[in-house]
């Protein structure tokens, strides 16, 4: 299979490919992908894929290109089985996951191991600092500009991740925010410390009640920015979130893993308890002693709270772990909720140590 052929979904005559409308073929030749190393094998001296630079005649546009997404609830198996998909296909992945962007938190967010990220390239770890601003806008444009740098190289980008948000961001394109005075993002950083983000959230609901409906009452970043969106423009940011994206490059291929609620749960709970045996304590612990503070929005990724609090002694680290585990399970129901609005999914249903690598594949080739 061509890579072209798996990123525009058609099989054609490779005397025919210069009008391929993601990619160009230059050279006759075959190709075949090692399982065990993502290497290339050619068999003719010289092959280049090279982006398709036409526009689409219909629209005026630059062509789409399909984009497969591997995405599902927390602890489903997606790091593994991305690996896999990408080991098959010679592609890199893209991480979707709004907290695995952050460094030295890598026990509690199940970063990928060193190991895992020497096997297949990963894009959009360890980018910023825990008390560092980033958004889903700014994740859709960094994104987009790794998979044209993929793209270029001949290799496959696949998107892997449970992070919603930065996903819709990517494939649905970017909205583009109106300018915010400083005064009032400060002004709304000092309501919270005195009033809590529950008022906060309250008020919201008030004057942009959409909005409301789809920002979990606790996420501090989300409910202070559609806030400061409306103060500033007097327009509720759901209708701004309307009237202004731009359509996306992308045809995103969605993968859907899921599994039986029992058995996820049970996963779940183990992967939990050998996070703490991996050391979850003492790497919040660490956080703390950089100076790193619970209101950060980074603190928001379940356990680190929690943990935070058991070392502050507001509670034991057995109702830590209770709640880490009861946060997390609440977590993956939000994730389920979220993905099964996704229109045109395709739902890979895994049972035990059956990753459904080879179904995966056959839906990219399509």
């Amino acid at each position: 299979m061509l890579m072209s052929q798996i990123l525009n979904g058609t099989q054609r005559d490779p005397k025919k490919l210069s009008n391929d409308p993601v990619l160009s073929l230059r050279a006759t030749t075959s190709l075949s992908l090692s399982a065990s190393s993502g290497s290339v094998a050619i068999s003719s001296t010289k092959m280049r894929l090279l982006p398709h630079t036409g526009r689409n005649d219909i629209l005026g546009q630059p062509p789409r290109i399909k984009l497969p997404i591997i995405c599902g609830q927390t602890g489903v198996g997606k790091t593994e089985i991305g690996i896999k998909v990408a080991s098959e296909l010679g592609g890199e992945i893209i991480s979707a996951d709004s907290r695995q962007i952050y460094k030295f938190m890598d026990i509690g967010t199940a970063k990928p191991t060193k190991l895992q990220r020497k096997l297949i390239i990963h894009h959009l770890l360890d980018i910023k600092h825990p008390d560092e601003d980033y958004s889903a806008g700014k994740y859709a444009k960094d994104a987009e500009k790794i998979i044209d740098e993929v793209v270029s190289k001949k290799r496959l980008p696949i998107v892997v991740g449970g992070s919603g948000l930065y996903i819709k961001a990517l494939t649905d394109g970017l909205f583009h925010s109106p300018p915010i005075d400083l005064k009032i993002r400060n002004r709304l950083k000092q309501e919270l410390e005195k009033r809590g983000i529950e008022s906060l959230y309250h008020e919201l609901r008030k004057f942009d009640p959409e909005s409301a409906s789809r920002i979990n009452s606790k996420d501090r970043q989300r409910i202070l920015r559609a806030l400061e969106v409306f103060k500033a423009t007097g327009i509720p940011f759901s209708q701004l979130q309307k009237t202004t994206k731009t359509n996306s490059k992308f045809i995103p291929i969605f993968i859907g893993l899921i599994r039986e609620r029992d058995e996820l749960k049970k996963r779940i709970e183990l992967r939990i308890d050998k996070m703490m045996q991996s050391g979850f304590v003492d790497e919040v612990k660490r956080l703390l002693e950089k100076g790193y503070l619970l209101s950060l929005n980074s603190f928001n990724a379940v356990g680190y709270r929690e943990l935070a609090n058991y070392l502050k002694g507001n509670y034991s680290l057995k109702e830590a772990l209770r709640l880490i585990k009861k946060n997390t399970d609440s977590y993956a129901k939000r994730q389920l909720t979220w993905f099964k609005k996704i229109d045109k999914i395709n739902w890979i249903h895994l049972k035990g140590k059956d990753d459904k690598t080879e179904e995966i594949i056959r839906i990219i080739k399509k």
